[in-house]
C-alpha cells in the first residue's frame, strides 16, 4: 500500500501540464503583473482612503476591473472587490517602508488545484517585498486575492521575535504579581471586617448576691440552775425585793451595745 502511494505520488509529480494549462498560467502572470502595476499608480495618487469609505467591495471590484480595461484593453478581466480592498490596503501600508517600488520582477507561478498562486518580486527605494495574486483555474482567471509582503531582514525578524518574547514573559510576569498582591491582601479582610463591623452592646454582669448573715442559734440557758440563781439573786438585790418574787422561764443574751450604755 505505502509502496502505490510512493508510485503515485512520483507519477503527479512528474506529470507535464497541458499547452492549455501553460497558456492559462501565463496569462495569469501577465495580468498579476499588470495588476500590480496599476495598483502602484493608484496607492501614488493617494486616494486610497477616499476609494475605500466611498465604494464598498463591490464597487472597488467593478472600477478597478474598469480601469484595468482603459489602461490594457483586456476586456476578459475581473476580480473580486475583497482582492482590490487588500490590494490597496497593502500597497498603502508597505508604501511607509518601501516608499515608491522601482523595479518589477519576473512573475512566477505555481498551481495549486483550482487556483493559479502567482509571485511578483518588487524593489523598493528602501526595501524589498513580493506581491501574491491568486487567480481561478478556469477560463476567467478571476483575481480572488492580491497582497504585498515586505521581505524582513533576519535582524528585523530576530529584533521582533525578541519583542514577542518581552511581551509574552512580562504579560506573565505582571499576571503573577498581581495574583500575589491579591492573595497576600486577603490576610487584612479580617482586620477590616473588625473595623467595620457593628460593636455589641457590652453586658454588665449581674451582681452576685450578698451571702446571707449567719443565722445566730439562741441557747437557752433556762436550765442552768446556778445561773438562774445568780440572775435572780441580782435581780433582786437591784430591785430590793426577795427572790422568791421571781421566776425564771428563760435566759436570752441581751444585746450588748444596751449594756455600754448602761
Amino acid at each position: 500500500m505505502l509502496t502505490c502511494v510512493f508510485v503515485l505520488t512520483a507519477c503527479s509529480s512528474n506529470e507535464t501540464p497541458s499547452e492549455y494549462q501553460k497558456n492559462k498560467e501565463n496569462l495569469a502572470k501577465n495580468r498579476a503583473d499588470q495588476v500590480v502595476r496599476l495598483t502602484e499608480k493608484l496607492v501614488a495618487t493617494d486616494n486610497v482612503d477616499q476609494l475605500l469609505q466611498d465604494y464598498n467591495n463591490v464597487e472597488l471590484g467593478d472600477l478597478f476591473a474598469s480601469t484595468y480595461v482603459q489602461y490594457y484593453g483586456d476586456t476578459s478581466f475581473s476580480c473580486e472587490g475583497k482582492a482590490v480592498n487588500s490590494a490597496l490596503t497593502s500597497f498603502q501600508t508597505g508604501k511607509e517602508s518601501m516608499v515608491n517600488i522601482t523595479e518589477y520582477g519576473t512573475p512566477t507561478s505555481v498551481v495549486d488545484g483550482d487556483m493559479i498562486v502567482v509571485t511578483v518580486p518588487v524593489i523598493g527605494e528602501k526595501g524589498n517585498g513580493s506581491v501574491e495574486l491568486i487567480f481561478t483555474n478556469d477560463i476567467y482567471l478571476q483575481m480572488t486575492s492580491c497582497t504585498l509582503n515586505i521581505d524582513q531582514t533576519k535582524g528585523q525578524l530576530m529584533t521582533r521575535a525578541a519583542l514577542n518574547t518581552l511581551l509574552g514573559m512580562g504579560t506573565v510576569f505582571v499576571v503573577l504579581i498581581l495574583i500575589s498582591l491579591i492573595i497576600s491582601a486577603f490576610g487584612g479582610i479580617p482586620k477590616i471586617q473588625a473595623r467595620f463591623a457593628p460593636k455589641k452592646a457590652e453586658i454588665a454582669p449581674e451582681p452576685e448576691p450578698a451571702p446571707a448573715a449567719p443565722v445566730v442559734e439562741e441557747e437557752d440557758l433556762s436550765d442552768d440552775m446556778e445561773l438562774v440563781a445568780v440572775i435572780a439573786a441580782a435581780i433582786a438585790a437591784y430591785e430590793g425585793t426577795s427572790v422568791e418574787g421571781f421566776q425564771v422561764r428563760s435566759i436570752r443574751r441581751a444585746n450588748t451595745k444596751n449594756w455600754k450604755r448602761a
